[in-house]
Order: structure tokens, then C-alpha cells, then sequence
């Protein structure tokens, strides 16, 4: 019995060690198969995405020691060049699921050289504005883990340990800061967590969870608000800071964790509030003029600087929403009904998304 007990305990560990939380899992892409033989217009979705990602096999890693995103205006010299080396990160991602999807083990061997290219060269700075451009880079990872050689697998596993541990002990992390309790800690938590399902590190799943509870009592307020959209008078902010927490919440749905759209804070926040405060917006009901009275230079420096949807008094567009409610549908079905209002278009991507259980 003590046998089989332990063979059965193993079994478990090893099912959560190679579970893809981050990416499709195997019954996911089994099922994105099986429809891809029955939906015509999604088999030319798949063809385009097929086609397309071949390109990539002939092109060559163009990884950057540092991302710079963050604080730069348009038209930046290092932001243009983060921008181009970027393009990598899709690329290790499509290769990867492409791969998932057909076999071809040259999609599969391409993408790891992105994934390990990077993982020699970036060096994590600890800023998460930089470090969300990631995202794509952990699926890839997630999805092609179980067939990654240890040599490479160790060193992209390090890579993106070293990218959350950054994070966690950055400087920008430091209680007294505004980018300890506004967006910058959304995608903090969604990068460090979900690298910490990725290489099933539980301490930084541990962190992730503590310190989520804590942003939506900080971050989110009662009335459905955010310290984002109190601090820069725009929607967009509000958004952008829902979005990677909502992110972060499906993948620990998908591990069976605690259900966090839902979940209140002591203050009586949650993030259902902040999505369903926005609803009349979505609607045209209430209407918002964007940054009147934002308290951040860099909001008026890009407006000065002829950046889309940066002028003071631009009204808010319900399409700008579409990330949020996106990902709220996971948890509330009820809202893919307001996709519509938001130029909401079925693509491959989205079809991918809802293999996850996104609407």
C-alpha cells in the first residue's frame, strides 16, 4: 500500500510539474485539432497562422540585453530598437504552438533557439513595465516545455526565474512608491506569477498570491475605481491595470487556485467591481474625457508629443475595453455579450484565447 501510495504521489507531482497552466494543455490542443476539422472559416484561420509562422524559420534571433519600454516617448531610439527585437517574442510563440499543432519538430527546434537566445543575452532589470513585453516568451516556454533538452531548458528556466526574482526585489518594489501599488505591480504580479506556474515554482506562485490580495486592497477601491484612474484620470489606466490582473487570475483558476475575479478585499474592493464599474461606459451610458486632470508629466509629454489618445479631453472609446471584458468573460460568460460594442472580431488568436476558456 505504502508503495502505491507513493507511485501515486508521484504521479501527481510530476502532473503538476508538467501541467501547462501559462499555454494550452494537452486536452486543449487535442480539442483545437478536433475542431479544426469541422470549422472551414477556422481552417483558413489556421492556414494564414500556419503560413505565416514558416516565415520565421529562416529568420535569426535578434535578442536585446535590456528591454526599454518604459517611460520613452514614440519615435525613441531604444524604444524603436526594443520594438524590433520584440518581434521575437511572437515568433518563439507561434513556433511553439505551431508546433504543438503539427509535429514538425522545425518549429519546435526554432522555437527554443528564440527562447535560449534570449535567455543568454536579456539580463532582467526589474522593471515590469519592460518585463509584461515577456508574456508571450512564458507560453512558448509553457507550451514546449516537456520536449525542451535539459541544457537549454535549465538555462531559459533560469532566465525566467532571475526575470520574476528581479521583479520581486526591484527597487521600484519598495512601499513608499507609486509603482509599488499602481499598474506597475499588476504586471509585476502577472509576470511573476506566471512564470511561477511555467517552471512550477511554488514561491513565486506563494508570492504572486499574497501580494495580489494585497494589490486589489490597495489598488482597487469599493466604488468599482482604481488608484490608476484616481492618478491619471483615464480610463485607459483603469484598463491597463485590470488587464494583468485578470490575466493572472485565469492562470490561477487554471491551476485550481482561488477565484480571484470574485474575491473582496477587507475594503470590500475586487476586481468584479472595477470590470462592472466600466460597464456603463462600454455602453455609452457615461461618458469620460482622458488625462483632463492626470497627476503624471509623462501623459502630458506624450501628448505634446502627438501620441494617439493622449490629448487631454479625448473621450474615452469603448472599444479601448475590449482587452478587459476579453478576459472577465472567462468569469462572467454574461459580458461576452458587450464584445460587440467594442469591435470585437473573431480571429485565430481569439480562438486560441478560448480553448482557455476565455468567451
Amino acid at each position: 500500500m505504502r508503495n502505491f501510495t507513493i507511485t501515486i504521489l508521484l504521479a501527481l507531482s510530476s502532473t503538476t510539474a508538467f501541467s501547462q497552466i501559462v499555454g494550452l494543455n494537452n486536452v486543449e490542443i487535442k480539442q483545437l485539432k478536433v475542431n479544426l476539422t469541422k470549422n472551414e472559416n477556422l481552417r483558413k484561420e489556421y492556414d494564414a497562422f500556419e503560413q505565416s509562422t514558416a516565415n520565421f524559420l529562416s529568420d535569426q534571433p535578434n535578442a536585446i540585453d535590456t528591454i526599454r519600454t518604459e517611460g520613452l516617448l514614440k519615435g525613441n531610439p531604444k524604444k524603436i530598437k526594443t520594438a524590433t527585437a520584440l518581434a521575437d517574442i511572437y515568433k518563439m510563440y507561434a513556433t511553439a504552438l505551431l508546433y504543438r499543432l503539427n509535429s514538425d519538430k522545425k518549429y519546435l527546434n526554432k522555437s527554443i533557439e528564440f527562447l535560449s537566445a534570449w535567455a543568454k543575452i536579456n539580463q532582467p532589470n526589474g522593471d515590469p513595465i519592460d518585463d509584461t513585453n515577456l508574456e508571450r516568451a512564458v507560453e512558448a516556454y509553457d507550451l514546449i516545455k516537456q520536449e525542451i533538452p535539459n541544457q537549454e531548458k535549465e538555462l531559459i528556466i533560469d532566465w525566467l526565474r532571475n526575470t520574476a526574482n528581479a521583479e520581486i526585489n526591484s527597487k521600484r518594489m519598495k512601499p513608499g512608491r507609486t509603482t509599488a501599488i499602481n499598474n506597475w505591480n499588476a504586471h509585476r504580479l502577472k509576470i511573476v506569477g506566471l512564470i511561477g506556474y511555467a517552471i512550477n515554482d511554488q514561491k513565486l506562485i506563494s508570492w504572486t498570491i499574497d501580494h495580489l490580495k494585497k494589490h486589489i486592497e490597495i489598488n482597487l477601491y469599493p466604488d468599482g475605481t482604481s488608484f490608476d484612474f484616481k492618478e491619471r484620470d483615464a480610463m485607459h489606466y483603469h484598463i491597463y491595470d485590470l488587464e494583468p490582473m485578470l490575466k493572472l487570475a485565469i492562470a490561477i483558476d487554471r491551476a485550481k487556485g482561488e477565484d480571484f475575479y470574485h474575491y473582496q478585499s477587507t475594503t470590500g474592493s475586487s476586481i468584479q467591481k472595477s470590470v462592472e464599474w466600466m460597464i456603463p461606459y462600454v455602453k455609452g451610458e457615461k461618458q469620460h474625457e482622458e488625462y483632463v486632470n492626470t497627476k503624471v508629466k509623462f501623459d502630458r509629454d506624450r501628448a505634446k508629443n502627438g501620441e494617439a489618445g493622449f490629448a487631454a479631453g479625448s473621450f474615452f472609446k469603448p472599444s479601448m475595453a475590449l482587452p478587459v471584458f476579453k478576459y472577465s468573460s472567462y468569469f462572467d460568460p454574461a459580458q461576452q455579450s458587450l464584445l460587440t460594442l467594442m469591435e470585437y472580431k473573431p480571429n485565430w488568436q481569439n480562438t486560441v484565447d478560448r480553448m482557455k476558456g476565455l468567451k
